[in-house]
C-alpha cells in the first residue's frame, strides 16, 4: 500500500514538489518565534501554534495547499530580557521571507500565505508584502496573525483587563493543541490590570495610534500578560476553530478570484 500523499513540501520528493505547483497552488509558510512565554509555556509556542493551524488549514483545503518551510525564529528583541529568547532583526527576518518567496516563485508557485503566531513579525511581513509588489507583481503574497483573527471569540471568554502574551488566550490554544508541553503547575498570573503598569507601559498598551514599543520585562516581571491559570482547552478549541475557519475561507475565496 502506498503512503498518503504528503501535504508538506519537506516530505515530498522533487518530482512530487513539481506536481504540487499545479495541484496545490497555495504555499502556507508557518512563522513563529523562539522566545519566552512565561513560566508555563515553551519557547516554541508561537511557531507550534502556527504549524498546527497551518496543518488544519491545509487539511481543510483538500490538496489545494501545501505547507512550505517554516520560520521558527522571528523578531523578538522585546523579549530578550528573558532567558532562552533568540531574535532575528527585522532586516534578517524580512530577507529570509523574501528569499523563501523567490525560491518558491522560481519553481512556479504564485500564491504564498504566511501564518504567523507572533505579532512581532507583523511589521516585517508588511514590508515584505510591499517589496514583493514591486519585485514580483505576479506573485500574490498574503499573511495573517492567529489570535487577532479570533479577537471576538477571545473577548467573549472575558480575559483579564490586560491580557495577551502567554495569557488566557495563548495558553488556552496550547492546552488544546499541545497540552503535553504546558507546565500547568507553573502557570502564574502576570500583569492583569492597567493599574499595575508604569506610565510608559500604560501608554504602550493603550492601543491604536501613536504606538510605542517597550520591552516585555518592563510590562511584566514574569513575561506574562493576563492570567493563564484561567485558560481551558475548550476555550483554546473555540479560538483555534475560529482561526482555522477564517483562514480557510480566505484561501477558498482567494483561489476563486
Amino acid at each position: 500500500m502506498s503512503a498518503p500523499h504528503p501535504v508538506r513540501l519537506a516530505e515530498m520528493t522533487t518530482l512530487e514538489a513539481a506536481d504540487a505547483v499545479a495541484a496545490a497552488p497555495v504555499v502556507i509558510i508557518p512563522a513563529g518565534a523562539f522566545e519566552q512565554h512565561g513560566p508555563g509555556l515553551p519557547l516554541s509556542t508561537d511557531w507550534l501554534r502556527a504549524e498546527l493551524v497551518a496543518e488544519r488549514v491545509a487539511a481543510g483545503l483538500a490538496g489545494r495547499a501545501v505547507i512550505g518551510p517554516p520560520l521558527p525564529v522571528g523578531v523578538s528583541p522585546h523579549h530578550l530580557g528573558f532567558a532562552g529568547t533568540v531574535s532575528l532583526s527585522t532586516t534578517t527576518f524580512a530577507a529570509v521571507v523574501r528569499e523563501y518567496a523567490e525560491s518558491l516563485h522560481r519553481h512556479g508557485f504564485r500564491r504564498l500565505l504566511v501564518v504567523t503566531g507572533h505579532g512581532g513579525n507583523a511589521a516585517a511581513l508588511g514590508t515584505v508584502a510591499q517589496d514583493l509588489l514591486a519585485l514580483r507583481p505576479e506573485l500574490e503574497f498574503a499573511w495573517t496573525p492567529l489570535s487577532a483573527l479570533a479577537a471576538d471569540v477571545i473577548a467573549g471568554q472575558r480575559p483579564s483587563e490586560v491580557h495577551g502574551h502567554s495569557g488566557e488566550a495563548e495558553t488556552a490554544q496550547m492546552l488544546h493543541l499541545a497540552p503535553h508541553l504546558v507546565r500547568t503547575e507553573r502557570l502564574a498570573a502576570g500583569t492583569t490590570s492597567r493599574a499595575e503598569l508604569d506610565p510608559l507601559s500604560r501608554l504602550a498598551r493603550r492601543g491604536g495610534h501613536p504606538t510605542l514599543a517597550v520591552r516585555y520585562d518592563r510590562l511584566s516581571r514574569n513575561g506574562v500578560l493576563g492570567d493563564p491559570r484561567r485558560a481551558t482547552p475548550e476555550d483554546g478549541r473555540a479560538i483555534v476553530d475560529a482561526v482555522v475557519a477564517r483562514i480557510t475561507a480566505f484561501v477558498e475565496e482567494w483561489l476563486a478570484a
